[in-house]
């Protein structure tokens, strides 16, 4: 069987797909007030274009491929593509991650094609604060559509909440207590300085350990291995039906044990979230490259991947920093 490694020994099997750079929210920390200017339909990757990537991705050893956005359930078919990425052999794990304002609609032809579950970022239960986080968003739709995902069988149900402080830090406990009574995954991810919006600083910025501190009021958190939990460090309350995730970009970066490789919407392939980095796919795919130079460009994305990134130096120094370096890229043209 291919497996693929970079030079740090690391295997690397994760591919994380960015379909469109379309939402439609505008959370204020993923991109400014005014949003970003959406690529054109020709610039970003046509269907077709993403399966042979995948494919040939798979041929090398990728076995768990995730669709993001943007908004990936506002790019029409989705279902296609779901169907038709779950047929590639050596694809074991199909996943995505969405804001779920559409997934009620969506969720169970998305099971059907074979989907195998989703991660819903939910940054607020208060209707009027997460309107105000997201810019306009519905958060009746969003639950919604977690419960037809549960419905629908896309489980475990992963709920993704980012902490900021003097935001919606005083919420923490109400997330972290749905696991109590039901099997969801809910996960904090540390506020990371990403993008060029402005948005963050050092006083909303909150570290896991100070998190952990304020959900022991629950109750003991007991660490749980979960097979493919990838980045994030699970524990459970008590005897909790669901499981509370800590994703640590910032103070315990899992860098060292990093599987993945981004391609944008546009068909630039990134070895790093964090990296200026960027190996264009779809001028080789349009101008008729075979599958051994796409090949090619892939193992050369990998042996550029860096060992890691220095964003706890950054926040520990309290300054700037933008998602890939010196182009600023808005989190929603990477792909989240």
């Amino acid at each position: 069987m291919s497996e693929l490694r970079d030079d740090f020994d690391r295997r690397i099997d994760y591919l994380r797909l960015s379909i469109t750079d379309r939402c439609n929210l505008r959370c204020v920390y993923c991109m400014p007030p005014e949003g970003v200017v959406p690529s054109t339909h020709k610039e970003i990757l046509r269907y077709e274009e993403i399966i042979r990537i995948v494919g040939i991705a798979a041929g090398l050893g990728v076995r768990k491929v995730r669709l993001t956005g943007g908004e990936p359930l506002t790019r029409k078919n989705v279902s296609f593509l779901v169907a038709s990425l779950k047929k590639i052999p050596g694809i074991r794990d199909l996943s995505m991650t969405t804001n779920g304002t559409l997934l009620e609609r969506h969720a169970q032809e998305l099971a059907d094609a074979g989907l195998d579950r989703v991660n819903v970022s939910v940054d607020s239960f208060d209707p009027g604060r997460y309107r105000q986080i997201t810019r306009g968003g519905s958060l009746d739709a969003v639950m919604r559509g977690i419960a037809a995902a549960g419905k629908a069988g896309l489980r475990p149900v992963k709920i993704n909440m980012v902490p900021m402080r003097g935001v919606n830090d005083d919420e923490a406990l109400e997330f972290a207590g749905l696991t109590l009574s039901s099997d969801l995954h809910v996960r904090f991810i540390e506020f990371m300085p990403s993008g060029d919006n402005g948005y963050w600083s050092p006083e909303r910025y909150i570290s896991t350990e100070e998190l952990k501190k304020i959900i022991a009021a629950l109750g003991p958190l007991v660490p749980v291995r979960i097979r493919k939990n990838g980045p994030s460090r699970y524990f459970r309350i008590g005897g909790a039906k669901g499981v509370v995730g800590f994703i640590s970009a910032i103070t315990h970066h899992f860098c060292s044990a990093c599987n993945r490789l981004r391609l944008t919407a546009d068909g630039k392939l990134r070895p790093c979230l964090f990296s200026e980095t960027e190996i264009d796919l779809k001028a080789a795919l349009r101008s008729g490259g075979p599958d051994d130079e796409i090949a090619r460009l892939i193992r050369l994305a990998i042996k550029a991947k860096p060992e890691g990134h220095a964003m706890g130096d950054t926040v520990s120094r309290r300054g700037p920093l933008a998602v890939g370096g010196g182009k600023k890229r808005p989190m929603a043209k990477i792909g989240g």
